[in-house]
């Protein structure tokens, strides 16, 4: 064990630590400016100036928001293919299990690209379409980029969810799915009724997963703002923690802003667990 928790301190509690140390600190220009920056101690000065940040808590807020689009999309979406794909009438199983994973393969930064491309006007054979149709959508808009988000992150991530899905319903005993057939149970009551209660801890870590993954969402709006400029830079948490860092050099700020957000991260878990186990013993 002592390897594991050798490894586990280095990549884990070290930056961790290092993160709590940096908050403590501010930088300091000497020499009217043009002088090197100096670590002043600031103590509690950084979480104190992120919390009363009206651009950090509105990030608090656009995840959260997209935390209720994005969840019941990834979880419903992904646990009915999975469904489909476990029936009784599902062909070609392998082609459509890799078909619908295959967009988690694409690293975030390109499937952003992508959907960049598919949201321009003059470049989008989709908006072409719509446009035929009469249909007028500006996926760059003040409220439809959020919805933006949500697909571009549903595309990628949905295949995931739906493997780990469709792993836990094959772990469902043949024998229970048989007597409910024999109890006059049709296809759609034996899928909510049976399957979906067998696999509630799959459900739950699942749900847990994609609740962590979405309160660390960057990729997507951190390409979408290129063009939906009324996102800003510091749309969500990780934005704002980039934007500190990287483009206003304020390592202390971003650290203690990192470590808020790893404690509603915390929370958001904490929160999830408890009615998961709640809802798997009731």
């Amino acid at each position: 064990m002592a390897p594991f928790f050798l490894l586990f301190a280095l990549v884990t509690l070290a930056p961790i630590g290092y993160a709590a140390w940096l908050s403590l600190f501010r930088a300091e220009q000497s020499g009217l400016g043009f002088g090197g920056a100096r670590q002043v101690f600031s103590g509690i000065g950084n979480y104190t100036k992120a919390l009363s940040d009206p651009l950090f808590l509105a990030s608090f807020r656009h995840v959260a928001v997209y935390c209720l689009l994005y969840i019941p999309v990834m979880v419903g979406g992904a646990l009915v293919l999975a469904l489909l794909l476990d029936s009784a009438l599902a062909r070609a199983r392998r082609f459509f299990q890799i078909a619908f994973y295959l967009p988690h393969a694409v690293p975030g930064l390109i499937a952003a690209l992508i959907w960049l491309y598919l949201y321009t006007p003059g470049l989008s054979p989709v908006l072409d379409v719509l446009d035929s149709a009469g249909i007028s959508w500006n996926f760059f808009g003040r409220d439809e980029a959020l919805l933006s988000v949500v697909n571009v992150s549903a595309w990628q991530w949905m295949g995931y969810n739906m493997i780990i899905f469709y792993a836990g319903l094959q772990a469902v005993p043949r024998e229970t799915l048989e007597a409910a057939t024999m109890d006059g149970a049709g296809a759609v009551r034996t899928a909510f009724q049976v399957k979906v209660p067998s696999i509630r801890p799959t459900i739950i870590l699942t749900v847990l997963f994609t609740c962590v993954g979405a309160v660390q969402l960057f990729d997507a709006p951190q390409l979408l703002q290129l063009r939906a400029t009324e996102m800003g830079e510091s749309w969500s948490p990780t934005m704002y923690i980039f934007s500190a860092a990287f483009k206003g050099h304020d390592y202390g700020l971003a650290a203690a802003s990192a470590l808020l957000l790893a404690l509603a991260a915390g929370a958001a878990s904490y929160v999830v667990t408890k009615l998961g186990n709640r809802w798997r013993s009731a």
